[in-house]
């Protein structure tokens, strides 16, 4: 699956030489702590699901990342990233949507996700999309 957009950016699955390139992008726009170390989360994404793990490119280079799963009940999105330098020209939304589509091609009947409540541009983004703010409580502990 391969998405090209107006604005001349190219959507695909993640191939082994955007290794380097998706680390730089993450470290760039993801203030996580070390559990989300990007090479671990790559190595774990490519075990599970990996058509659903999506680079943008642009300019000749990788300026966005997407990752999806599905687990049977519900699907997820995470690491939608875009370089500041690529923001507002769609990328993120084409993403979003070929994530959505894989996710509905594995029979995938909700997607869920998660933002820090404290980052109003996103959650207003993800709103323009149709996604809505459910009242729930996000709880997590970490394994191993």
């Amino acid at each position: 699956m391969v998405h090209t957009l107006k604005a001349k950016a190219v959507i695909r699955p993640y191939e082994p030489q955007d290794h380097a390139e998706v680390i730089s992008l993450w470290k760039e726009v993801f203030p996580d702590p070390l559990w989300n170390e990007p090479a671990a989360v790559i190595r774990r994404k490519l075990t599970v699901q990996p058509e659903l793990f999506l680079v943008g490119y642009a300019d000749g280079r990788l300026v966005a990342t997407v990752l999806a799963g599905f687990d049977g009940v519900r699907g997820w999105i995470h690491h939608l990233a875009v370089h500041p330098s690529h923001r507002r020209r769609g990328i993120a939304r084409a993403l979003v949507v070929a994530a959505e589509e894989g996710l509905a091609r594995l029979g995938c009947p909700k997607v869920n996700l998660q933002v820090r409540a404290t980052n109003t541009a996103v959650v207003s983004f993800y709103r323009a999309l149709g996604y809505s703010i459910e009242e729930r409580t996000s709880l997590g502990k970490r394994l191993g």
